[in-house]
């Protein structure tokens, strides 16, 4: 909950600066006389930027759980789900978090781990996981996504890209207005925006709208570090984190859901865009920590 708070506070803080700087700089008395409200315009870039990102946390397991498929391991059926389950609940008692849901899926190797909250999330492994792995490399998946529950890091990246939504929110519109005015400067009949206005606004939306991706993957990838370090800590050595990755790298990883593919084991495409460094690099942080 604190967290959440704070992920909260954080993005009515950045409105806020938003909003002192542009009337330091002038640009609020330049936007008035346009015809933009930027109080309303800085309500709108809150709630549509911040608004979307925190709806989709709170609804991140259920979405999970219907999107992949997840059959939640309510009672262990055999020994191999028993195993997950007391392997998921040692983990988390090492690491201070609630006994999160686990649960199995099918397809293709991978793993993954949501939910809102640290004492009520989920775990969740794939079908081709459990068949193309040892158990000590699977407890070691198992463990990195402990980790990114116990480092809170759906909360995080939550918070990063509702701040960078917002900026793309406020930033193309203001662009839009700038440049909507510059083209109008001499048109004294009408009012309210044009098509300048407009174009510049879808055009800014797209282009910052990658940028910001871009800033995303960026801060998944050390996301990504930190949580195979949690898993090596978690299992007291590094070896077994660093075994499943090179056997992860050997493999075709499933395709997990947008919503949840920062937190599986692998995923993302190109550089830039990809949510997960290279195997290789995670390998080489591993063994050099």
């Amino acid at each position: 909950m604190k967290r959440i708070l704070l992920l909260v506070l954080t993005n009515v803080l950045v409105v806020v600066v938003l909003g002192i700087v542009a009337s330091l700089l002038g640009v609020n008395r330049f936007l008035t006389s346009n015809g933009l409200n930027l109080g309303l315009l800085l309500g709108y870039a809150l709630v549509i930027g911040f608004g979307g990102a925190f709806i989709s946390l709170l609804i991140s397991k259920p979405m999970a759980k219907w999107s992949s498929g997840v059959q939640i391991i309510e009672q262990p059926q055999n020994a191999d789900e028993a195993w997950i389950v007391e392997t998921v609940r040692r983990f988390s008692e090492q690491a201070g978090i609630g006994m999160p849901e686990v649960g199995i899926f099918e397809g293709e190797p991978n793993a993954f781990a949501t939910g809102a909250f640290k004492d009520s999330a989920l775990v969740a492994v794939s079908t081709g996981l459990l068949a193309g792995m040892t158990r000590e490399e699977v407890e070691a998946v198992i463990g990195h996504e402990v980790a990114h529950i116990a480092n809170g890091d759906m909360v995080t990246m939550t918070l990063i890209q509702g701040v960078m939504n917002t900026f793309v929110v406020f930033l193309s519109r203001v662009i839009g207005y700038a440049v909507d005015s510059f083209l109008r400067k001499n048109d004294e009949q009408s009012s309210g925006p044009g098509m300048g206005y407009y174009i510049t606004t879808i055009v800014l939306d797209i282009v910052l709208g990658f940028a910001a991706a871009m800033v995303v993957a960026w801060f998944s990838r050390q996301r990504e570090f930190r949580a195979d370090a949690g898993a090596a800590q978690l299992m007291g050595r590094k070896q077994p984190m660093v075994n499943a990755l090179a056997r992860l790298g050997g493999m075709t990883p499933g395709e997990l859901p947008k919503s949840v593919a920062a937190f599986g084991i692998a995923g993302g495409i190109g550089q830039l865009f990809s949510t997960h460094p290279p195997i290789e690099a995670r390998i080489a942080a591993l063994q050099s920590a």
